[in-house]
Protein backbone atom coordinates (compact mmCIF):
# COMPACT_ATOMS: atom_id res chain seq x y z
CA UNK A 1 0.00 0.00 0.00
CA UNK A 2 1.47 3.65 -0.66
CA UNK A 3 2.60 5.68 1.39
CA UNK A 4 2.02 9.34 1.70
CA UNK A 5 4.91 12.08 1.22
CA UNK A 6 4.61 15.39 1.60
CA UNK A 7 7.28 16.89 -1.50
CA UNK A 8 7.93 20.55 -2.01
CA UNK A 9 9.20 21.34 -5.53
CA UNK A 10 10.79 24.31 -6.52
CA UNK A 11 12.28 23.06 -9.63
CA UNK A 12 9.92 23.74 -12.41
CA UNK A 13 9.77 20.52 -13.22
CA UNK A 14 7.28 17.70 -12.75
CA UNK A 15 6.97 15.67 -9.82
CA UNK A 16 8.67 12.20 -9.95
CA UNK A 17 6.37 9.24 -10.95
CA UNK A 18 6.79 5.84 -11.37
CA UNK A 19 7.24 5.12 -15.13
CA UNK A 20 5.61 1.63 -14.79
CA UNK A 21 2.79 0.60 -12.61
CA UNK A 22 5.82 -1.91 -10.56
CA UNK A 23 8.50 0.16 -10.67
CA UNK A 24 10.25 0.59 -7.65
CA UNK A 25 11.71 3.36 -8.05
CA UNK A 26 11.17 7.49 -9.68
CA UNK A 27 13.70 9.13 -11.48
CA UNK A 28 14.96 12.26 -10.02
CA UNK A 29 15.56 15.29 -12.93
CA UNK A 30 18.32 18.43 -12.89
CA UNK A 31 17.74 21.38 -11.98
CA UNK A 32 20.34 23.79 -12.65
CA UNK A 33 20.60 27.46 -13.80
CA UNK A 34 23.20 26.04 -17.11
CA UNK A 35 24.36 22.94 -18.31
CA UNK A 36 26.90 20.98 -16.15
CA UNK A 37 29.92 19.53 -18.52
CA UNK A 38 31.12 16.25 -16.57
CA UNK A 39 34.56 15.45 -17.40
CA UNK A 40 35.81 11.75 -17.06
CA UNK A 41 36.76 11.15 -13.33
CA UNK A 42 34.77 14.66 -12.15
CA UNK A 43 32.01 14.84 -10.08
CA UNK A 44 29.44 17.63 -9.20
CA UNK A 45 26.44 17.67 -6.95
CA UNK A 46 23.17 18.29 -8.67
CA UNK A 47 20.71 20.18 -7.29
CA UNK A 48 16.81 18.34 -7.83
CA UNK A 49 15.01 21.18 -6.37
CA UNK A 50 12.89 18.90 -4.47
CA UNK A 51 12.57 18.52 -0.95
CA UNK A 52 11.08 15.58 1.27
CA UNK A 53 9.01 15.04 4.58
CA UNK A 54 9.34 11.30 4.88
CA UNK A 55 7.68 9.22 7.47
CA UNK A 56 9.27 8.20 10.52
CA UNK A 57 10.96 4.64 9.82
CA UNK A 58 11.15 5.40 6.13
CA UNK A 59 14.54 6.62 4.38
CA UNK A 60 14.92 7.71 0.47
CA UNK A 61 17.45 5.71 -1.45
CA UNK A 62 19.39 7.24 -4.36
CA UNK A 63 20.65 4.86 -6.78
CA UNK A 64 22.18 5.36 -10.39
CA UNK A 65 20.46 5.16 -13.47
CA UNK A 66 21.40 2.06 -15.50
CA UNK A 67 20.93 3.44 -18.38
CA UNK A 68 23.29 6.28 -17.91
CA UNK A 69 25.94 3.61 -16.06
CA UNK A 70 26.12 1.31 -19.36
CA UNK A 71 25.67 4.05 -22.16
CA UNK A 72 27.57 6.76 -20.59
CA UNK A 73 29.69 5.67 -17.34
CA UNK A 74 27.40 7.98 -15.03
CA UNK A 75 26.38 6.72 -11.69
CA UNK A 76 26.17 8.24 -8.17
CA UNK A 77 29.29 8.04 -6.24
CA UNK A 78 28.12 7.48 -2.83
CA UNK A 79 25.57 5.09 -3.97
CA UNK A 80 23.15 4.56 -2.57
CA UNK A 81 22.83 7.34 -1.03
CA UNK A 82 20.40 8.00 2.15
CA UNK A 83 17.83 10.53 3.05
CA UNK A 84 17.26 10.37 6.35
CA UNK A 85 13.12 11.05 7.59
CA UNK A 86 14.30 14.22 9.33
CA UNK A 87 16.51 15.87 6.48
CA UNK A 88 14.40 18.77 5.32
CA UNK A 89 16.92 20.26 2.97
CA UNK A 90 17.35 20.11 -1.49
CA UNK A 91 18.29 16.85 -2.47
CA UNK A 92 21.05 17.03 -3.99
CA UNK A 93 22.78 14.34 -6.51
CA UNK A 94 26.28 13.41 -6.74
CA UNK A 95 27.46 12.21 -9.86
CA UNK A 96 30.58 11.22 -11.34
CA UNK A 97 31.63 10.71 -15.22
CA UNK A 98 33.61 6.75 -15.59
CA UNK A 99 33.51 7.61 -19.07
CA UNK A 100 35.74 8.57 -21.25
CA UNK A 101 33.91 11.35 -22.81
CA UNK A 102 32.38 14.43 -21.39
CA UNK A 103 29.07 14.26 -20.63
CA UNK A 104 26.40 16.99 -20.42
CA UNK A 105 24.09 17.40 -17.71
CA UNK A 106 20.62 19.85 -18.33
CA UNK A 107 18.07 21.09 -16.58
CA UNK A 108 15.36 18.28 -16.72
CA UNK A 109 17.43 15.63 -17.59
CA UNK A 110 17.10 12.09 -15.68
CA UNK A 111 19.82 11.63 -13.53
CA UNK A 112 19.57 9.05 -10.49
CA UNK A 113 16.85 7.27 -9.36
CA UNK A 114 14.75 7.75 -6.17
CA UNK A 115 13.59 4.89 -3.74
CA UNK A 116 11.46 4.97 -0.71
CA UNK A 117 12.01 2.11 1.67
CA UNK A 118 11.43 1.24 5.39
CA UNK A 119 14.21 0.27 8.21
CA UNK A 120 14.43 -1.10 11.35
CA UNK A 121 16.29 1.65 14.29
CA UNK A 122 18.94 -0.53 16.64
CA UNK A 123 18.93 -0.64 20.20
CA UNK A 124 23.35 -1.64 20.97
CA UNK A 125 23.64 -3.95 23.65
CA UNK A 126 27.56 -3.72 24.55
CA UNK A 127 28.89 -7.23 25.19
CA UNK A 128 32.61 -8.71 25.77
CA UNK A 129 32.06 -11.46 23.30
CA UNK A 130 29.45 -12.90 20.71
CA UNK A 131 28.10 -16.10 19.56
CA UNK A 132 29.92 -18.97 17.23
CA UNK A 133 28.49 -18.96 13.61
CA UNK A 134 29.59 -21.79 11.03
CA UNK A 135 31.35 -18.71 9.21
CA UNK A 136 33.12 -16.83 11.96
CA UNK A 137 34.92 -14.16 11.49
CA UNK A 138 36.02 -15.22 7.38
CA UNK A 139 35.43 -11.56 5.49
CA UNK A 140 36.26 -10.78 2.03
CA UNK A 141 36.26 -14.33 -0.45
CA UNK A 142 36.05 -16.46 2.63
CA UNK A 143 33.32 -17.96 1.25
CA UNK A 144 35.11 -18.82 -2.81
CA UNK A 145 34.70 -16.87 -5.94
Amino acid sequence: MPILVKIKNISGNPLPHYQTPESAGVDLTASIEAPIILKPMQRALIATGLFLELPSGYEAQIRPRSGLALKHGITVLNSPGTIDADYRGEIKILLINFGSQDFEVNSGDRIAQMIICNHETATWVAVSELAESVRGTGGYGSTGV
